[in-house]
């Protein structure tokens, strides 16, 4: 006897599927398969993480950026608030040398006047009616260089 029994039927077709040589398939081509799988796999990883690691660094940069920038508009929003409160108005329009309004009259669409004007109060105005009008050089501190 050969050592191995005879299968019949079933078996013997499915003995058949089977390589019936040596049992020694050649190992070296799937070592290196794997290995090179699990490499570049380690190297997608590596490289993945750099470029999460980037971003987290420029997402925390514009957070940064974008806080500073809040913070600067909110301080301008603070300026515009006191220079447009009433009392800033009143106290600039007094040092630009305006003076409250006088009672004020509407005209109708049809012409007609309603209300008596008035001038306002402490106003003086030249016999002849003509506007005051400053020079740019009168509204500010002192005589303006010329660029010449």
């Amino acid at each position: 006897m050969s050592g191995k029994p005879e299968l019949k039927g079933r078996a013997a077709r499915l003995a058949r599927l089977l390589p019936t040589g040596p049992g020694q398939a050649a190992r070296t081509p799937f070592v290196l398969l794997v290995v090179l799988l699990l490499g570049s796999g380690l190297i997608c990883l590596l490289v993945l993480n750099s470029a999460l690691s980037e971003g987290a660094f420029k997402l925390d940069d514009l957070q940064r950026g974008t806080k500073n920038l809040t913070d600067e508009e909110q301080a301008l929003q603070r300026d515009i608030d006191a220079y447009s409160a009433p009392d800033a108005l009143q106290r600039r329009a007094r040092e630009l040398g305006m003076v409250p309004g006088g009672d004020p009259a509407f005209l109708d669409p049809d012409g007609t006047v309603k209300g008596v004007p008035s001038p306002a109060p402490g106003v003086r105005r030249p016999a002849d009616h003509t506007p005051l009008v400053l020079a740019p050089e009168a509204m500010t501190d002192g005589p303006t260089p010329t660029g010449r």
